[in-house]
């Protein structure tokens, strides 16, 4: 058998504080806001949001609302129309 030459590794490695955290700036704010809505919100109420206000497309800030409370377990509905996204709690 022959022996297998050393290899150089073929990732580069560096310190975890400089790796950069993208998706925890991106929507940060905004879903912290939200996140507050909610947990202000009284039964049968829902948040309601231009979207003319939001800084991204309804979609991702409804992606990024959906894992902010999945990993709070908040279980959450949302709707929109052509103006407005509109949150509330759901009984978990």
């Amino acid at each position: 058998m022959a022996i297998e030459e050393a290899r150089s590794p073929v990732f580069e490695s560096i310190l975890q504080v400089d790796v950069p955290k993208g998706r925890d700036g991106k929507h940060k704010r905004i879903i912290q806001q939200l996140l507050e809505g909610i947990d202000s919100l009284q039964n049968g109420s829902a948040l309601k949001i231009a979207l003319s206000e939001l800084p991204d497309t309804k979609e991702n800030i409804r992606s990024a609302l959906s894992r902010a409370t999945r990993q709070r377990n908040v279980d959450i509905a949302t709707s929109s129309d052509e103006n407005f996204l509109y949150v509330w709690k759901t009984q978990g």
